[in-house]
């Protein structure tokens, strides 16, 4: 019997472009949405061309786009924007990321959309939402992270905040935004009511909702939380420690019995024995000597004797991994977290799909496509064009 992926069945229409709303789609194409995307004849969505690039593409893009359908439409034209309304109405799910009143401006804003078709969803994700009085202000991830809260507890004490590597805000805004997506979906189908609804992501709310206990503490004490390095605040013992070879791991000995079988492990079993110690309190409250024997500890040890002496002791502990690590380990490639895909100039390897579901599983059907490569094909099937209006709609610039 053949499993389909569990969205099967539902069609996506993508009108954002860069990271967030992109990201948001992605992880729905992964598991069965049709998703169409539109993007500007001849230059497409930027992304195309960030970072390093293979053969004029870059190898982002191929990651971000990958089971998607490029369809080229012109969204500055009335033309363009009558074809997209048209392509909602045989969507079940519309995703942007538009500055708040762009899509407005063409006619496809929510409260024009949901009048047409009442069963669409739609997917809105901007820097600070569709109302309040930032709504207009423009937003990327970066800024998303910095008002969310994140960049001031990341970096060290002395030194002034750092953003991770990666575009956080973007990708988180994401994720919510296709958890949203699906929950509307699921109620508009399971209440029978058939009717959707617009989910708002925010930006810097995104960012905001993962910051643990950061409001309630300063509510109830007034303190606010500071740049800690490498230590989890008011947790102990819990950081990345250099070893003797040069290496990094990080360790995470924060557990009552784990703390004690880690200290006794390390020869340093007077501090897994002391009273004050026996709970996640006492340690916090002396992180400083902790983790000062840790790092004495680890300093003299090279990272596979650090590591091995953690994996004994059943304490959490990983070395610091860089790509070419993630690329060679049994334990990345048992769960295909690492894919080879055909790219036109060849094969590239790339992530897998999180999450892994037993019975239907997502999958990467194919890497992100060629500008315009399905325009026809959308036109074609979903709009019933014929191939003398498609050409008469490119001779006119609108795909």
């Amino acid at each position: 019997m053949i499993k389909h992926p569990p969205l099967t069945g539902l069609t996506v229409l993508e009108l954002g472009q860069f990271v967030a709303g992109p990201f948001c789609t992605r992880l729905l194409a992964e598991f069965g949405a049709t998703v169409i995307k539109l993007e500007q004849p001849g230059t497409g969505d930027p992304l195309r061309t960030w970072r390093l690039m293979a053969g004029g593409t870059s190898l982002w893009w191929y990651v971000q786009a990958r089971n998607k359908k490029s369809v080229t439409l012109d969204l500055r034209t009335e033309a363009g924007q009558e074809l997209a309304r048209e392509l909602a109405g045989h969507a079940d799910i519309v995703v942007e990321n538009f500055r708040p009143g762009t899509l407005e401006g063409w006619g496809l804003g929510w409260e024009r959309l949901h009048a047409l078709y009442p069963h669409l969803i739609m997917v809105r994700i901007s820097g600070y939402g569709q109302d309040g009085p930032d709504r207009e202000k423009p937003g990327f991830g970066n800024v998303g992270e910095a008002v969310g809260g994140l960049r001031y507890v990341t970096g060290f004490p002395d030194r002034p905040p750092v953003r991770s590597g990666v575009s956080l805000g973007d990708t988180l805004a994401g994720l919510y935004g296709a958890l949203g997506a699906v929950m509307a979906a699921y109620n508009r189908d399971a209440s029978g009511s058939r009717r959707g609804q617009m989910i708002d992501v925010a930006l810097y709310e995104a960012v905001f909702s993962i910051m643990e206990s950061l409001i309630p503490e300063y509510d109830r004490f007034g303190y606010v939380r500071e740049r800690t390095g490498n230590r989890l605040p008011g947790v102990s013992p819990s950081s990345t420690y250099a070893c003797g070879d040069g290496q990094y791991v990080a360790i995470g000995a924060n557990g009552d019995s784990i703390f004690r079988r880690f200290m006794a492990a390390i020869g340093r079993g007077d501090l897994g024995e002391d009273p004050r110690f026996r709970s996640n309190e006492g340690r916090a409250a002396h992180a400083d000597l902790l983790e000062h024997a840790i790092e004495q500890w680890a300093a003299s040890r090279a990272s596979d004797e650090v590591l091995a002496v953690c994996e004994e002791a059943g304490t959490p502990a990983g070395r610091i991994y860089t790509a070419a690590d993630m690329v060679n380990d049994p334990q990345y490639l048992a769960r295909e977290m690492i894919r080879t895909v055909m790219l036109p100039d060849g094969p590239v390897r790339m992530p897998g799909v999180v999450p892994k579901l037993s019975e239907t599983p997502g999958d990467i059907r194919w890497p992100g496509p060629a500008l315009g490569e399905h325009t026809e094909e959308v036109l074609r099937e979903m709009l019933g064009l014929s191939g003398e209006q498609i050409a008469a709609l490119r001779a006119r610039k609108v795909v």
